[in-house]
């Protein structure tokens, strides 16, 4: 069986996305076979296709870090051909040939069967609407509810942002979205965004306090860097920050008053290795009561053949929302 794809090459050059006809052998290794339908564009993938980027390894591989589709072929008693799955995570895209083809094969170990959603819903959440559930989940299960106050939400024109936004507007929370984006607030208002607030802190030069006044009761950051320290300073008593980004840096320039004073927790957001079954029981969720709102505003498409370009725009920092990347029908 030949079909389609959009293949990463390394060369003296830099990387380049290619569209290719390959054949089922280079899929390599697993136990379920998908058609896919959709992938989505994420960060990630754009460090797949950058030279330096961090997350590839070998050359060449097929990016796309989200696939959702139909199995056409099981060797595990869990899947069966005609099921509407989601896989991501693990070495998805990035180790192991992601969702820019027309097939995948994965083993069964990663993909979740959907049950509530649509494969064009799950792929406009994806990995980086998976990420902001579970930011949200995890400020759930530290206690804080609506009544405790307004919860931040950095980066929010970004895809974990925006969906962060939606579930927690969805949740009869108070919502205040930080963004850098001039322009974005009708689109996060419209996501439920009770407020919406430049880039933190505001001035940027400034020393940061160890506590400055106490403003919200959580946060959802995938911002990282200064940006982070500045928020754990403004937490209330006993509050949580859900972080899974580093766009704002890497570095922790905080003290550790906000734990030892206020209580606060930093709660740390990994997708990639969660265990399989907490994945699934909280795609679940995802499906039900952690279901946004408002996905179709706060998606955009694309077929998967302009990856490049759209990734691009994440890089430079020209995008919002989510991009789901066609793949079925569209090479």
């Amino acid at each position: 069986m030949e079909f389609w794809a959009m293949v990463a090459h390394e060369s003296d050059s830099g990387i380049v996305l290619t569209r290719q006809q390959v054949d089922e052998g280079f899929l390599g290794q697993g136990t379920v076979t998908i058609k896919v339908h959709y992938s989505s564009a994420n960060f990630k993938d754009g460090l797949a296709i950058t030279p330096g980027g961090g997350v590839v390894r070998d050359y060449p591989i097929v990016p796309g870090i989200d696939i959702t589709g139909e199995v056409v072929a099981s060797e595990s008693d869990d899947f069966a051909p005609g099921d509407q799955v989601v896989a991501h995570g693990y070495g998805i895209g990035v180790s192991h040939h992601g969702g820019f083809a027309e097939y995948a094969k994965v083993p069964d170990e990663w993909v979740v069967k959907l049950d509530e959603l649509s494969t064009r819903d799950a792929a406009a959440l994806g990995t980086a609407g998976f990420t902001a559930a579970m930011s949200v989940q995890a400020l759930l299960d530290r206690g804080i509810t609506p009544d405790d106050g307004a919860i931040l939400v950095t980066g929010a024109t970004g895809g974990v942002g925006t969906v962060a936004v939606d579930i927690l507007s969805g949740l009869g929370f108070e919502v205040i979205a930080s963004t850098g984006k001039k322009d974005a607030g009708d689109l996060l208002s419209e996501l439920g965004a009770n407020e919406v607030i430049g880039r933190l802190p505001e001035d940027p030069d400034a020393k940061l306090r160890p506590l400055a006044k106490a403003q919200w009761a959580g946060a959802v950051d995938s911002v990282g860097g200064k940006s982070l320290a500045y928020v754990l300073s403004c937490i209330g008593y006993g509050g949580a920050v859900a972080a899974s980004g580093l766009t704002g840096g890497h570095d922790l320039p905080a003290t550790v008053m906000p734990f030892i004073l206020r209580g606060v927790a930093l709660l740390g957001i990994d997708s990639v290795n969660m265990p399989i079954e907490k994945r699934r029981d909280l795609w679940s969720r995802i499906g039900k009561e952690l279901r946004p709102q408002h996905l179709s505003t706060l998606e955009s498409y694309a077929p998967v053949t302009e990856a490049a370009a759209v990734l691009a725009d994440i890089k430079n920092g020209k995008h919002s929302g989510r991009t789901v990347l066609g793949v079925a029908g569209e090479f």
